[in-house]
């Protein structure tokens, strides 16, 4: 097309790095920045050797990476330089530092095929840090949702105070689904399945005679020996025989599997006072979900 004024410069032009001379020696290496790089043809280049401008496929030749002069080269020969013009009639490969956003249709991201299911962990995106165009794994940028959620509930009525320790079972009613691997339970106390912050709590249906007050506690260690109590709750009124309800929670810290822990303690239940559990339905849970990462 026509052009007022001059004609925009196309290519790519690169100057290859220096080349010692070696006595009866006519073919040379041609590199930039230490790599072997490939002119279009001959006509692609301006070779200067001894200060003269040398004529492309007469007075030298090209082949991949190689240029070999028309006569071996003697000692006191300099090759003064040796610019690649790239593809003079197409844009070739853009030089360093030359593409800008303006360059970009709107469409490069929609114009391609779109990712249908969530990307593998080792997929990888462009971000900008800190105006550093750099490459992150899909896996360390992920999240959002829930990755754990399990609860267990208790299967038989309790009528001693003291931590729970049995009659104690994983949700296995209609449509109950655990999220990930689960807690495991030996004996009262539950394992997490993972480090990170999670959401321990319990709701129990209570019976209380006249005279008592029932009580229930979320206990953690973070040795696997010595319990602290975390969360306590009580209902009752010591006037009045009852059925009720009551829901504690606390926030848990699980920095190690191994010696993070909890359980359960249920405290004053006298004669006539039971915690209530059912094997078929719940009436006295223990739920555990895990919100982020430690």
């Amino acid at each position: 097309m026509s052009y007022i004024g001059r004609k925009p410069t196309v290519g790519n032009f690169q100057i290859c790095d220096a080349i010692s001379v070696v006595n009866g020696q006519a073919a040379y290496t041609m590199q930039v920045g230490s790599v072997n790089v490939l002119p279009e043809t001959a006509n692609h280049m301006i070779v200067s050797l001894n200060g003269v401008i040398q004529k492309p496929n007469s007075s030298f030749t090209v082949s991949g990476s190689t240029i070999t002069f028309s006569s071996n080269l003697a000692t006191g020969d300099v090759i003064d330089f040796i610019q690649i013009l790239g593809d003079v009639l197409d844009l070739g490969v853009p030089s360093d530092a030359t593409v800008t956003a303006a360059k970009l249709n709107n469409d490069i991201i929609s114009g391609t095929t779109a990712l249908t299911s969530e990307p593998a962990d080792t997929d990888e995106f462009l971000v900008s840090d800190a105006g550093t165009l750099k490459r992150i794994d899909y896996s360390l940028i992920k999240g959002g949702g829930i990755t754990e959620a399990d609860q267990f509930r208790l299967t038989a009525n309790l009528t001693s105070q003291g931590d729970i320790t049995s009659n104690l079972e994983r949700n296995d009613s209609t449509a109950f689904s655990k999220i990930g691997t689960g807690m495991t339970e030996s004996s009262g106390i539950f394992t997490f399945p993972s480090t990170g912050i999670y959401k321990v709590s319990t709701t129990i249906r209570a019976y209380s005679s006249a005279s008592d007050v029932v009580s229930i506690e979320i206990k953690v260690t973070t040795d696997n020996s010595s319990y602290s109590v975390v969360a306590d709750a009580a209902a009752g009124d010591n006037s009045t025989s009852k059925s009720q309800t009551g829901t504690i929670s606390s926030f848990v810290d699980v920095t190690d599997t191994s010696n993070v822990k909890v359980k359960f303690r249920a405290g004053s239940l006298s004669s006539g006072t039971v915690i209530e559990g059912n094997s078929s339905y719940n009436k006295t849970v223990f739920e555990f979900i895990r919100l982020g990462d430690t």
